[in-house]
Parts: structure tokens; sequence; C-alpha cells
């Protein structure tokens, strides 16, 4: 059984907050969510399954294979059952791995063309009905 669980967020990076807002918001109706202070602008976004859409406000792309300010390009996060056994693996397979700064049990890495990931130790995959949950 493969390693990786669900699709926690898809990050985005974009050059106006407020157009992307107006876009994300105000014509495809997603809502806010609280996100922590992550030393950059953003906003993230939740979709009635749970799952996000996390808007970048942080300047210029980042080279092509670079992995200089993890998790600030866009990127897709991924919920993983085993943290550690999916390390170990990306570093036998060579794949070079970046922990994350803010303390979370996660690790970036990029995909054979340069695709930016973000694993995230989950045991549960989000709920499929987010508002029923946080309602609880």
């Amino acid at each position: 059984m493969p390693p990786i669980r669900a699709i926690i967020h898809a990050s985005l990076r974009v050059q106006e907050l407020p157009r992307a807002l107006a876009f994300y918001c105000d014509v495809l109706g997603l809502e806010i969510v609280t996100r922590p202070d992550l030393g950059y602008p953003g906003v993230w976004l939740t979709l009635p399954s749970g799952q996000q859409i996390h808007l970048l406000a942080v300047g210029a792309e980042p080279a092509a294979g670079a992995l200089r300010q993890p998790g600030r390009d866009r990127h897709l996060a991924l919920a993983v059952s085993d943290l550690p056994g999916l390390a170990r693996r990306l570093a036998a397979a060579g794949v070079p791995v970046v922990p994350s700064r803010s303390g979370r049990q996660a690790l970036f890495c990029r995909d054979p063309d340069g695709n930016a990931l973000e694993f995230l130790a989950s045991e549960d995959p989000p709920s499929l009905d987010a508002r029923e949950t946080d309602a609880r």
C-alpha cells in the first residue's frame, strides 16, 4: 500500500493577493480560513471536502530545481502514513529532502521534473466534510 493517503492542499503563487482573492472567493466561492503567521503574506482557502488552496504572495518564482524557500513555491501537499519511511525511500533514491521549518512533521522535495511536493505526517486523511467536522 502506498504511503500517500490524501491530497491536503495545493499552493499557488500569486502576484496580487487582492486580485487573486476576487477570483477565488468572489468568482469561485471559496472561503478564507485561519492561517498561521508564516512570515510572508498569503491566504488559505477551504473547499467543502476539507482540502485547501493556499495562495502565496511571495514575489518572484524561484530558480528551477531550487529548494531555497521550502513551502513558499507552487507545491502539492500530500498526507502520508509513514513519514520516516518515506524519507528513507526518498534518500535511497537520491532525492534531496528539506524538513519543514515550521515544526510540523513535514518534508519537501522535488519530483524529477522540478515540481515541488510537501509530505505531511497524517494517520487520517482530511475529512470529506470539513464543515461537519469543524462544527463538532
